[in-house]
């Protein structure tokens, strides 16, 4: 009866798989950042403020998220 192995040498290691995913997670950390902020940015303009900009109330959400994360 014969066997197979198969050794993979070229899988991540533990420390470059918690690297990835703190990389992962700081660049979530930094979008939600923007995009809360520019979400306070936003809601703080007079109405005013806000026509001149061509901005609707009602856009500051889509316009928050795609400062943010893009379309």
């Amino acid at each position: 009866m014969a066997y197979a192995t198969e050794n993979r040498t070229d899988a991540l290691s533990v420390a470059s798989r918690l690297d990835v995913f703190r990389a992962a997670i700081m660049d979530r950390v930094t979008k939600y950042q923007l995009y809360r902020t520019t979400m306070l940015e936003l809601k703080t303009l007079s109405d005013r403020e806000l026509n001149d900009l061509g901005i609707d109330r009602g856009m500051i959400r889509d316009i928050a998220h795609e400062a943010a994360y893009g379309r």
